[in-house]
């Protein structure tokens, strides 16, 4: 009686245990639902917050030359909640920038497996994060704002909320559709981890900078090449090298995350963000693509120049190459397939003429490295102008060559039609002459330019081309707070990182080695070149430069080096990097919106990217491309 007894208790067991792990799935799948929703609605409202606030900031100060002093507070301490609850968004949509490559060939069994120790990964660091910023908080609790005298808590506690949310989809990512063996394995390596870090934690005190090899070389390579999103692995990294080898308070890292993260030159980028969104749903970069058509269609290859021409354009209005991309290809790419292009051609033009772009105006990438480097975003903004065109004459010019013997496809539209579509596209044409003229004359920041875009845009969508769809509205305000949180995120991170290593010497290191190369300031450029290349496409680009940037830039001063020169071979190289297969986030992008297989682009994309070394290394060559219109 007593054994059937418990062979019975056992079976009920049995069959108890998985009604309970489904029963537990479902309550966690609500809640990160719940958690999904709240974020994405916030986020949302605080996007339009900050148009109307710093449109207001702007009308006050232009229009009616009275000036607000609390517009600047009020923005900047919602842009922080904006990004947090935008990075809550992106990891729920698996959106945080990530090497993917090496992943995406693996069994399932062994990817999925890789997918919880990224989920983890991000349970870890989230938790670090939490814990400590409390006490963070506390601290800023007596620090007032000048104008409005917010406290300073206020501020670390929207972003501890974030972080919260952030934790719950983190946990329902790290056990969702998961097998309980894969879940162990998981623990246990992660476990044996942590266990050989504490036992080596001795060894890593005395081995000087020799520890920052092992966690900002081996531990932020092996997480990148596992597939965990790039923030993570800089956070943990950090973390790690904190925890282990020196006594800092562990509530350091949200600190200078949030001096990273919180420059006003930043806000630049959500406004430009949702700007290049409604791009595309306004009409106005189809108004654009049509006058490029209508002017050049016709011709040989000409489908390709519209192409070059409308990413030199549309990169002067949105700031962002996915937006770009996504507003470009759906117009272009199916014609260019109807006349026989080959896919991997349209892919490589796509992803060329996107690295071409990284220097017009307002490219995110241009006030990012200005808000880092303390190099004048105007500056900037002038000198990227020249390399760019120098890189889409190169494009051309192989576009040209390799259509010599292409027979003319579609007719010539006549100058009444084309006349009648410049008309139509004027509205279009004007937004890039307001956002370049304002911000190069001084007039505007970008950030303020940027928020009067995105005013003039909706105006042009409504009452213009009266087109309008309220419907994508929200959906564009979400992935706005989604691809600025994914990004600043990193760079919150970034600059956590770039703090300990310049707190570890490896700045002065780094100085020495650099400037004591034979060659001078010609094998400095040539280094950073490579550099930029290959961080470029193993870190996604902005990563590596908000990493080096503020390393190398001084050294760049030491060796008579124009740091706007410097800047703009960085970011075409990083650009280049990019959308450069195997590893290039940007290439494979690139095939996602031509619907193309990476494998018909991977020969064709070589002799483009070739041009655009052609063309770096003449703006290396020859400063005057990159400073000539400072003046």
């Amino acid at each position: 009686m007593v054994v059937t007894n418990s062979t019975a208790n056992r079976q009920a067991l049995g069959a108890c245990l998985p009604r309970l792990r489904d029963g537990a799935m479902a309550a966690l799948r609500i809640l990160d639902q719940a958690t999904g929703l709240i974020a994405e609605l916030f986020a949302a409202a605080l996007v339009v917050i900050e148009v109307v606030i710093l449109l207001t900031g702007v009308i006050y100060r232009y229009v009616l030359d009275s000036p607000l002093v609390w517009t600047d507070e009020l923005a900047e301490m919602l842009f922080l909640w904006l990004i947090s609850l935008g990075a809550v968004i992106a990891l729920r949509r698996s959106e945080h920038m990530a090497m993917n490559f090496l992943t995406e060939r693996l069994r399932p069994r062994f990817r999925n497996i890789l997918e919880r120790f990224a989920a983890l990964c991000a349970l870890i660091f989230i938790g670090i994060i939490l814990v400590p910023g409390i006490t963070y908080m506390q601290q800023q609790q007596a620090i007032t704002t000048p104008a409005m005298h917010i406290p300073g808590s206020w501020q670390i506690a929207g972003e501890l909320l974030a972080f919260a949310l952030m934790l719950v989809s983190a946990i329902h990512k790290f056990f969702s559709d998961a097998e309980p063996l894969d879940l162990i394995i998981v623990f246990i390596a992660a476990g044996l981890l942590c266990c050989g870090f504490w036992q080596l934690e001795p060894w890593f005190q005395n081995i000087d900078n020799g520890s920052l090899v092992v966690f900002f070389v081996g531990m932020v390579s092996v997480c990148i090449f596992c597939g965990v999103p790039i923030v993570f692995s800089f956070g943990l990294a950090t973390a790690a090298y904190i925890f282990y080898t020196s006594s800092i308070p562990l509530n350091v890292i949200i600190s200078q995350m949030n001096q990273g993260m919180s420059a006003i030159e930043l806000l630049a980028v959500p406004m430009f963000v949702v700007l290049g969104l409604l791009l595309e749903m306004t009409g106005l970069a189809r108004a654009l693509i049509n006058l490029l058509n209508a002017l050049v269609g016709h011709r040989r290859g000409g489908l390709s120049y519209s192409l070059i021409g409308a990413m030199y354009l549309i990169a002067g209005i949105s700031g962002s190459k996915a937006a770009d991309q996504a507003a470009i290809a759906p117009v272009l790419v199916p014609e260019m397939k109807r006349r026989g292009a080959h896919p991997g051609d349209l892919v490589a033009l796509l992803a060329a003429s996107a690295a071409m772009s990284e220097t017009i105006p307002p490219s995110l990438v241009l006030i990012i490295v200005g808000a880092v480097t303390g190099v004048s975003t105007a500056a900037l903004f002038s000198g990227g102008l020249l390399p760019a065109s120098v890189a889409a004459v190169c494009l051309i010019l192989l576009v040209a060559f390799k259509t010599r013997k292409d027979v003319r496809s579609g007719d010539k539209v006549g100058w009444r039609k084309t006349g009648r579509l410049f008309v139509v596209a004027l509205p279009a044409l004007i937004l890039p002459v307001i956002i370049r003229y304002a911000v190069l004359e001084g007039i505007t920041t970008a950030t303020e330019v940027a928020t009067v875009g995105v005013g003039y845009t909706v105006f042009v969508g409504l009452f213009i081309y009266r087109q309008f769809n309220w419907r994508q509205l929200y959906p564009i305000l979400t992935e706005t707070a989604a691809l600025s949180g994914s990004i600043l995120m990193i760079i919150g991170t970034a600059s956590t990182m770039a703090w300990a290593l310049t707190q570890a010497g490896f700045a002065d290191t780094l100085t020495n080695f650099m400037t004591s190369l034979p060659g001078g300031k010609f094998s400095f450029l040539a280094i950073s070149i490579l550099l930029f290349l290959v961080l470029g496409s193993v870190l996604e680009g902005l990563p590596a430069m908000v990493l080096f940037g503020p390393l190398l830039f001084p050294i760049a001063q030491q060796l008579d080096i124009n740091v706007v020169q410097y800047a703009i071979v960085a970011i075409l190289a990083m650009g280049i990097g990019l959308f450069s297969p195997p590893f290039g986030v940007g290439f494979y992008q690139s095939c996602l919106i031509t619907r193309a297989r990476s494998d018909e682009a991977l020969l064709k994309i070589w002799p483009y990217m070739g041009v655009l070394v052609i063309a770096l290394i003449l703006v290396a060559m020859i400063p005057w491309l990159s400073t000539g219109l400072l003046g």
